[in-house]
């Protein structure tokens, strides 16, 4: 598969990500002033407390362009932290976005299950509206069948970059922390096997542990309180060469702070990000600069520098789920201004470059390992890991072998 690698450069001033400098005036200069709207865009994420990024992005659209209840473009609803037993009231908050005759898009982020079948409702009744979603829960095929644009982290990629990181960074043993749920998507269970494969090409031992899913019986609470107690536990056994790697957010806060702690090598999150994790376990205050990630990344960069942590933990510089939400809202808007075509990956790129001036991505059209088929409406993105103390590692120039592209999911 030939990659295209997407080298964005909007800022007129250069984005210093190693000496923390501030963005280019973005905070004012994307502020527009809405008139009165023809048509309003609608954007689903979950709670605070659950996918605060996501929330975050949206936040952004609302700043710029302003909020439904107000006269603006944007209208933002969420659904509930236990969506997997309240399903249906997810697809019911997404589906009633349908019900505004200005409603001309729907964005969820993340899309979570039901995500598919609220969007086949709502072409039903109303085809006019654009349907995007990014890192989709449910079966590629399932979500490409209803949604206009898939968005994912590429999941292939990076299952390979990831490790590759993890070995840069002195790794020995790779741990993947994982749940049932998690590995039934063909997104997140896939990676996890091009994981193992990497580890195997490598030379790192791979180890896979079960955690609590945050969704089930325990709760958030108990999830996190696992991690807690069982980091250390596995650092004693395999050792502080060892990487650690989750695939839900709640997990990644409680797992930082222990590798920071006892030791260990972190390369980055699922949905990278300065603010995922790193704020809470560091205690670093980033209450008034969420929206800034210089600012952001240069305050994580000296609070891990200060632990002893230069060289073992890793992001992306900007936010994933913060880029994705806001991103999809822009390329939305410039689409229904006739700005920007539906399935362009070059125009998703420079909606989401808005967000993310001076960063390098690579970015790719997602193809079907069982049927070989290219999806014209799933890109597959990931911007280059950046290594706190360090700098940037250039995952995204790698040139990945094309064995992992064509492995295929088996549950």
């Amino acid at each position: 598969m030939k990659k295209l690698t997407v080298v964005f450069a909007f800022a007129i001033l250069v984005f210093c990500i190693v000496t923390g400098c501030k963005k280019a005036e973005t905070k004012d200069a994307g502020k527009e002033v809405v008139p009165d709207s023809k048509y309003h865009i609608g954007i689903v994420t979950g709670t605070l407390f659950q996918l605060e990024d996501d929330l975050r992005g949206a936040e952004e659209l609302i700043r710029r362009y302003g909020s439904v209840d107000d006269g603006g473009i944007i209208k933002h609803i969420m659904y509930p932290d236990d969506f997997i037993s309240q399903q249906d009231i997810t697809v019911e908050r997404i589906l009633s976005l349908a019900e505004d005759p200005l409603m001309k898009a729907v964005i969820v982020n993340q899309g979570v299950p039901g995500t598919a079948e609220a969007f086949m409702q709502i072409k039903k009744i109303r085809p006019d509206i654009l349907c995007f979603v990014a890192e989709a829960h449910e079966d590629p095929l399932i979500i490409e069948s209803a949604a206009d644009m898939v968005v994912n982290a590429d999941f292939i990629s990076r299952g390979y970059t990831i490790v590759w990181a993890a070995k840069e960074m002195g790794a020995k043993n790779f741990i993947h922390i994982s749940f049932p749920r998690h590995m039934e998507y063909a997104t997140l269970g896939l990676r996890r096997q091009i994981m193992e494969e990497a580890c195997n090409d490598l030379g790192l031992r791979f180890i896979y542990k079960t955690a609590p899913d945050p969704t089930g019986e325990t709760g958030i609470a108990g999830a996190q309180e696992f991690i807690l107690k069982n980091v250390p536990v596995w650092i004693q056994e395999y050792g502080a060469d060892t990487a650690f790697f989750c695939t839900n957010d709640a997990h990644t806060e409680p797992l930082l702070k222990q590798l920071a702690e006892y030791g260990g090598i972190f390369v980055e999150a699922d949905l990278p990000s300065p603010l995922m994790g790193y704020p809470g376990a560091f205690n670093i205050d980033v209450s008034e600069t969420t929206d800034d990630f210089g600012i952001v990344l240069q305050k994580v960069e000296q609070a891990v520098t200060a632990k002893g942590g230069a060289g073992r933990f890793g992001t992306w510089a900007y936010s994933y789920g913060f880029t994705v939400s806001a991103g999809l809202g822009e390329y939305a808007k410039r689409i229904l201004d006739g700005t920007a075509v539906a399935g362009s990956i070059s125009d998703l790129c420079a909606a989401l470059n808005e967000f993310t001036p001076g960063a390098q991505w690579n970015g790719s059209n997602y193809i079907d390992a069982e049927t070989g088929i290219r999806a014209k409406n799933h890109a597959l993105i990931y911007m280059d890991t950046y290594i706190l103390g360090e700098g940037f590692l250039h995952t995204t120039d790698l040139k990945i072998p094309e064995k992992y592209y064509n492995m295929r999911f088996v549950r």
